[in-house]
């Protein structure tokens, strides 16, 4: 079979860059454009130094609309505009990795319906499906800390979340609290409890646990670091740390990327890698689950292309096969 042939739109952002990275060295793609307003004619490494020498491709203006996938790394709200302004075959699959397409009341769009692609939750949808939402990075941290729970029926009471994530994950674009002398050797939160990823975790909850109702506080950090989610979670759990991990484990048996560790897990763990790890421990009656990521991969393009994997029915792992630096 020969390569299927990949757009990229929005080529120049920092998913852009990772997915960029994967789609070169991966054995069945072939990068057809990668579209970017701002770069049109220059080649990657302009945007991507990492990329140098990696590909002789240039940024363009100009899509095929014959591409056999297109991957939208736009910033949140465009993709819909995008698709408005520019037609694609209806046999290119579309990956969002923005979030116009991630609600259910969102999925439907120009005669595309798209399935949320979070592969631990919908795996069978996705093997089936043409169009996919890629979810949001901190969505995806929370959410497998908490499908087990939902899936046996045990998220009964407020569950508690602190997440911090590195400065990538607020875009390639410059602002206030990206600068390097404001965000080195400080730490804040933003959108306390009002965080746009919170209409997502809990339709997937209530997707698992039909009567879920228990409020979810959600307090979002800025690290100093620039790769990673951290993120701690805890609730109400009747039962040992020997249950709730049996429990976890047992949900995530099959899962090609979600790990349980007994051990206390860290960032460098996951970093540059489409891991998620977890540690489950119960302490006085609450279970403490937490959950690290790489928020550009496993929280964004490395996630898109094992969407693109099932899609294709390849094996999960393709293109995926990545290590972190644990030094």
């Amino acid at each position: 079979m020969s390569n299927i042939k990949i757009g990229i739109v929005g080529g120049s952002g920092y998913t852009a860059g990772e997915l960029l990275r994967l789609l070169i060295h991966h054995p069945n793609t072939q990068l057809d454009f990668v579209y970017s307003t701002t770069n049109a004619g220059k080649p990657l490494e302009v945007a991507h130094p990492d990329l140098i020498g990696d590909s002789n491709i240039l940024f363009t203006n100009i899509v095929n609309p014959e591409v056999d996938v297109l991957f939208l790394c736009l910033g949140h709200g465009r993709s819909r505009a995008f698709l408005e302004a520019n037609k694609f075959s209806s046999n290119t699959k579309v990956i969002d990795l923005g979030n116009d397409f991630r609600l259910l009341a969102d999925k439907k769009f120009q005669g595309r319906d798209f399935v949320y692609g979070l592969p631990e939750l919908n795996k069978a949808d996705i093997q089936n499906a043409k169009n996919i939402a890629n979810p949001g990075c901190f969505a995806t941290a929370i959410q497998l800390a908490l499908l087990p729970l939902a899936k046996a029926g045990k998220v009964k009471e407020a569950v508690h979340v602190n997440a911090t994530t590195g400065s990538t994950g607020a875009g390639v674009s410059p602002g206030a609290t990206t600068h390097f002398s404001w965000r080195d050797n400080n730490f804040s939160s933003y959108k306390v409890f009002s965080h746009q990823h919170l209409g997502e975790i809990n339709q997937s909850v209530v997707q698992l646990q039909e009567n879920h109702k228990s409020s979810i506080f959600f307090i979002p950090n800025r690290g100093n670091f620039s790769k990673g989610i951290y993120a701690t979670l805890y609730t109400a759990f009747a039962g040992t740390t020997e249950d709730a991990v049996k429990l976890y484990k047992t949900y995530y048996k099959d899962a090609a990327f979600t790990v349980i560790s007994e051990s206390p897990i860290s960032l460098k763990q996951v970093v540059n890698t489409n891991k998620c790890i977890l540690h489950v421990e119960v302490k006085d009656g609450m279970v403490l689950i937490t959950s690290v990521i790489d928020n550009l991969i496993k929280g964004a393009s490395g996630q898109a292309i094992h969407n693109m994997n099932l899609m294709f029915g390849w094996e999960e792992k393709t293109g995926l096969g990545l290590k972190s630096s644990g030094f």
